[in-house]
């Protein structure tokens, strides 16, 4: 009894000398980190990238890709099919090859290039970033990938890489492509929270 009053005692003073030198949260003068709950901040860090007309061409609402900062319907008349690869003659692959051409305006490439089939458009516009959050957890949404597949997705796919690499006269999105990798990978180690 005596031994695990002592023990009670000397676990209090450790936690409050613990406490007085983390000083209060978010102070400068802390010397201790206080882990926050996970929150959607992490999320709200990257999202822009996918907000980034580079992805939102195809990621939006639709049967059809789009084209440029605006996102005007793509000039082609181009519509998805089931693949999302295009219908007829009109494939995707007709024009986009597996890299940019060179010349201004001129149809860029990657590997794979397309929309993502019918069964599962993954359309984000009007999405609120939660909604956007969850929908691409979602494997019923986002063609069967776990947390680990999806972040190889967007971190590693050439397709998406191609954002940071659209060719001339396109906008590559601003955030620094190491910098997106750093954040996407934050949020997944923090459980791939979603902002309320």
């Amino acid at each position: 009894m005596k031994l695990s009053r002592t023990f009670w005692r000397l676990s209090t003073v450790i936690l409050t000398a613990l406490v007085t030198l983390a000083g209060p949260r978010g102070s400068a003068g802390s010397t201790m980190a206080v882990k926050e709950p996970a929150n959607g901040d992490l999320f709200t860090a990257f999202v822009s990238v996918l907000r980034h007309p580079r992805c939102m061409n195809c990621h939006s609402r639709g049967d059809f890709p789009r084209q440029g900062d605006d996102g005007h319907p793509h000039t082609m008349n181009v519509r998805r099919g089931t693949d999302g690869r295009g219908v007829t003659a009109e494939k995707c692959s007709t024009c986009h090859q597996d890299q940019n051409l060179s010349g201004s305006h001129l149809p860029p490439g990657a590997p794979n290039w397309g929309l993502p089939p019918a069964t599962t458009p993954m359309i984000w516009e009007g999405l609120s970033d939660a909604q956007l959050c969850r929908s691409i957890k979602d494997p019923k949404q986002n063609r069967n990938r776990t947390i680990d597949q999806l972040v190889e997705h967007l971190t590693e796919d050439k397709l998406v890489m191609w954002g940071w690499n659209p060719g001339e006269g396109r906008t590559a999105i601003p955030m620094p492509h190491e910098e997106f990798v750093t954040r996407v990978k934050e949020w997944r180690a923090a459980g791939a929270p979603c902002p309320n």
